[in-house]
């Protein structure tokens, strides 16, 4: 937490590089910071699953499809039960889009490594997986509640978030899933306005309807987020089962 903010500090006059700036100088940090504590324990790097291995591309890949897979989900069934539309507010520009992922996919890499890296692999090592989880699902939402997200949101959104994202570091027992899948994830929900008015559509709700939209909103949200989070816990426990 305290590398991310030095550094939105000192990139927060770049403009629409400062993403990237940010994402970039965080993530080397935070790994350098890691790497640091798994020395400490006389450890290698590959105990706590930062390795790169012929299935990790498949695994980033899939990743990518389960968080485009969420939000399309949960955008689906909004529209289905909410009195909620979308309406497009820009021109679709390739070069914002290459631009954007860029800068997912650095932040959720630099979010992977601080928390679903080494504290979780330590702490489930420890504690057990289930503590583990309800811990970084705790300091995650705390960050973003720092952040300026509302504590309603850090707590269902980016807890939950944290929740589904562990399941798969600790399926995989790797971050090349997570990382896709968050970097997918947040993607997606910034082009569908789920970040504000700066994505390629905006969320309109129907008058007098905000807070119901809202509460709908939110409840599918959990249901879709939790399902997923129960679908990787089984298919790693399968998966687990074949390789034993």
């Amino acid at each position: 937490m305290v590398i991310l903010t030095a550094v939105g500090a000192g990139a927060g006059a770049l403009g629409d590089r400062s993403g990237i700036a940010i994402g970039a100088g965080a993530s080397l940090l935070t790994f350098g910071l890691t790497i640091l504590f798994i020395r400490w324990e006389r450890k290698s790097p590959r105990d706590f699953g930062f390795q790169v291995t012929w299935r990790s591309p498949m695994l980033f890949v899939l990743g990518v499809a389960v968080g485009f897979g969420l939000v399309g989900a949960h955008v689906a069934l909004t529209a289905l039960v909410a009195p909620v539309h979308w309406v497009r507010i820009r021109q679709w520009h390739l070069w914002r889009v290459l631009l954007m992922s860029v800068v997912f996919l650095l932040l959720a890499t630099r979010e992977e490594l601080a928390f679903r890296g080494y504290p979780l692999r330590k702490l489930a090592s420890d504690l057990g997986p289930a503590s583990a989880q309800l811990i970084i699902a705790a300091l995650f939402a705390i960050e973003h509640a720092i952040g300026g997200a509302s504590w309603s949101n850090a707590i269902f959104g980016a807890g939950l978030g944290s929740i589904v994202f562990g399941m798969a570091a600790l399926a995989t027992r790797g971050l090349a899933m997570p990382i896709g899948l968050h970097a997918a994830y947040n993607l997606a929900d910034w082009a569908s306005g789920g970040k504000g008015d700066d994505g390629l559509w905006r969320i309109e709700v129907a008058p007098g309807f905000g807070d119901r939209a809202q509460f709908i909103s939110m409840s599918l949200y959990i249901a879709v987020m939790s399902l997923a989070a129960l679908a990787i816990w089984r298919w790693g426990s399968l998966t687990a089962r074949d390789e034993g």
